[in-house]
């Protein structure tokens, strides 16, 4: 398929779920869907247009949090970045860890890291802070204040 043929089999397919699209340049476009729509149109880029993930990202921008899930179609060099934003105050969406491997630890990071729950998450548990790490305490939060008289060291955080 060529980059025109995958975005209009795209768009055509999951028109009630894009929010926006921005075509930034010949090899990156952004989408931003809904929410209740990532897990099958993660597995659909992956499965069936043989997209291959690349990375994710988690920000946190009041009042919501951002999550990038960052696709390339090698073959026709196009990166899709798929964009949801979920409500901060309550930081719950379906997890494509189960669907597709590779996200297992971002979205643990994720989780760890923002807050963000991962509904149907294969491995949810910690992966990067400490054991003793207080809960409801996210340091990549734009709230987090630095508890060092807490805070465990001996794993880097």
């Amino acid at each position: 398929m060529t980059r025109e043929e995958v975005l209009l089999d795209f768009t055509s397919r999951f028109h009630e779920d894009i929010l926006d699209l921005y075509d930034k340049s010949h090899s990156r476009v952004y989408i931003t869907v809904r929410p209740e729509s990532m897990v099958r149109i993660g597995t659909y880029l992956f499965r069936n247009l043989g997209a291959r993930f690349n990375i994710a990202s988690g920000t946190d921008m009041p009042p919501n949090i951002e999550i990038l899930y960052h696709f390339i179609v090698e073959d026709i060099n196009l990166l899709i970045s798929l964009r949801v934003l979920i409500d901060r105050e309550h930081p719950v969406m379906d997890s494509l860890g189960k669907d597709i491997e590779a996200l297992n630890w971002i979205e643990r990071e994720m989780s760890e890291l923002l807050g963000i729950t991962f509904t149907g998450h294969p491995d949810p548990r910690r992966l990067l802070l400490a054991d003793n790490w207080p809960e409801g305490v996210y340091p990549l939060r734009q709230d987090y204040e630095e508890w060092d008289e807490k805070a465990d060291r001996t794993r880097g955080v």
